[in-house]
């Protein structure tokens, strides 16, 4: 139940707490006294949209605190939040419109807040007639009063739905990009082929680098060699003869110093390496090819390489990479007509199972729908509508292979609620027949019958606009009635509502230093009598007896009810 409220530079409230009780709260007052800026208020805690607007003139932010008390009997999602039973939703609102919402003191998003809220409480206004004007709302009010046993197949259906859909558009794909798949084909397997005839690889790359290298050079390298080998070997006297004679005289010393071995065999080592370089050059000089043809078959093959680098990849790794890739898309693109006739026989597998479900979700609907009628039949006969006869016409959800294309709710099916205001009248739809008093019934017997298993608190505001005296009473009655499983709160002009109250809020709306503030207090004893006298009109005298009166057939309607 929501235990109290707390508002702060919020519209024209400056600074305002409320405190409810369980059971029949009214709110009442003269007409823009500021009861809807209250109910606003609530709203904007419940994560509603709320902006800079509201922000009292003058003051940085308005907030918002609903502090609610609540029970186990409510759904895991609301306890998970609990705090030693209590949710307080918090909103702060700045003069820039940013939000920040808060559950017991944890930030979170509006989104979150309206979740947990949806458990919590209920707003019903005049304007949520609308909801009964359209037959599209009708099947979620049924099958939400029906339950697990309804809303278990409805949940499934969904669910089936969903991969039904994705079948289509997957199997759809298919076939539409069948173009598009053939084009790929070509593709990719060009790219393969061409790739697989290069058959690159990083080490055949350097040698074919290092072979044009030796190939356009030829003739520098010949002239280098020989040059270099007559150095060592042709000259006179040749670098290998003055090595020899250098060693000689190396040896000489050596003889007469032992000192000098070390010397003697560097020069022996050196003389022995220019022999040798010598030899090696013959060898590299007779082995140097001048080549036109190769060099050219060398280029045309690392020009083959740069083409594919331009293609395919950077470097020889990146082109084997794609290689692959486009391999595993080749196989997959391949395998497409097995994969639609998976698709199809997939498909046709979900539609099945979901005309199953939906077969099984309209009959649970149509079972429960003569409960559902039977019990909105009596509290509408509680609310003087005895005369009046309500039903729920049925559509049967469409078949799988048709409803994919329409829409979920096809699937779903549909469920109407009519009424037949006069007895030997035929049932027609609410919109075409009922008035604005027999709306309100109609929504009130609404809300009796799907009061939950868990006590939510459930706000009427001025659902009473155009029911008369008499009939305001029964619906005063009727609330109290409803307050016993769930706390009510109402807004309301009727003081034959009002007097069914346990808690009796008047607002009113006063000026303090040439400022308009909002301000709302219990009323108790004559303080409740003197309202109550009001919104009755006539004399003061008049209108106070008839007010205790009142009071007193309350008291004992109340009593006799239980």
């Amino acid at each position: 139940m929501l235990a109290q409220l707390t508002i702060r530079n919020f519209a024209l409230v400056e600074s305002l707490c409320l405190e409810f009780v369980p059971g029949f709260n009214v709110l009442t007052g003269e007409t823009g006294a500021g009861k809807s800026i209250l109910i606003d208020a609530i709203e904007s805690a419940l994560g509603e949209r709320a902006g800079a607007e509201v922000v009292r003139t003058g003051a940085e932010r308005a907030t918002i605190e609903a502090v609610f008390e609540i029970g186990e009997s409510f759904p895991a999602a609301v306890l998970e939040w609990a705090e030693e039973g209590q949710i307080i939703l918090a909103r702060e609102i700045s003069v820039s419109g940013r939000s920040t919402f808060r559950i017991n003191g944890k930030m979170c998003t509006g989104g979150t807040v309206r979740q947990v809220a949806a458990d919590l409480i209920d707003i019903h206004g005049q304007h949520d007639h609308q909801s009964l004007l359209s037959p599209d709302r009708h099947v979620e009010y049924l099958d939400a009063w029906a339950g697990e046993g309804v809303l278990s197949h409805r949940r499934r259906t969904q669910e089936l739905y969903a991969e039904l859909r994705a079948a289509r558009r997957e199997l759809d794909e298919l076939v539409t990009g069948e173009r598009e798949r053939a084009q790929k084909l070509d593709l990719f397997r060009f790219q393969i082929e061409e790739i697989d005839q290069a058959s690159p690889s990083a080490d055949d790359e350097a040698e074919l680098a290092a072979d044009r290298t030796r190939l356009a050079n030829a003739e520098k390298l010949n002239a280098a060699g020989a040059a270099a080998r007559e150095a060592l070997d042709g000259g006179d006297p040749s670098a290998a003869d003055l090595l020899a004679e250098a060693a000689r005289e190396v040896e000489a010393i050596a003889a007469l110093d032992p000192r000098a071995a070390s010397i003697r065999e560097l020069m022996e080592t050196a003389l022995m390496a220019a022999q040798e370089a010598s030899t090696e050059l013959r060898g590299y000089i007779e082995g140097i090819e001048s080549n036109p043809a190769r060099l050219e078959q060398v280029q045309e093959r690392l020009e083959l390489y740069r083409t594919l680098k331009r293609k395919y990849g950077d470097s020889v790794e990146e082109i084997l990479v794609y290689r692959e890739r486009i391999a595993g898309e080749l196989d997959d693109l391949s395998h497409s007509e097995e994969r639609r006739a998976k698709l199809e026989a997939a498909f046709t597998r979900l539609a099945v199972q979901v005309d199953k479900e939906t077969t099984a979700l309209f009959a649970a609907r149509q079972a429960a729908s003569q409960e559902f009628e039977r019990r909105i039949a009596r509290h509408l006969a509680d609310l003087n509508m005895s005369g009046v006869r309500f039903g729920v016409q049925h559509r049967a959800p469409a078949p799988a292979g048709e409803a994919w294309e329409r829409g979920l709710p096809a699937l779903l099916g549909r469920a109407e609620f009519l009424i037949s205001a006069n007895p030997g009248e035929p049932l027609r739809p609410l919109a075409k027949i009922a008035s604005g008093g027999e709306m309100s019934r109609v929504m009130l017997a609404l809300k009796t019958v799907m009061a939950g298993s868990h006590p939510l608190a459930l706000i009427f505001d001025e659902i009473d606009v155009g029911v008369g005296g008499q009939t305001s009473g029964t619906l005063g009655l009727k609330m109290a009635e409803l307050s016993r499983s769930n706390q009510v709160l109402c807004v309301t002009h009727m003081p034959q509502i009002a007097c069914m109250a346990d808690r009796h809020l008047e607002v009113c709306k006063l000026v303090e230093g040439n400022r308009t503030v909002v301000e709302a207090r219990p009323l108790d004893g004559e303080a409740r009598i003197g309202e109550l006298a009001r919104m009755l009109g006539g004399s003061e005298a008049t209108a106070s007896q008839h007010a205790r009166e009142l009071l007193a057939a309350a008291a004992g309607s109340r009593a006799a009810c239980g």
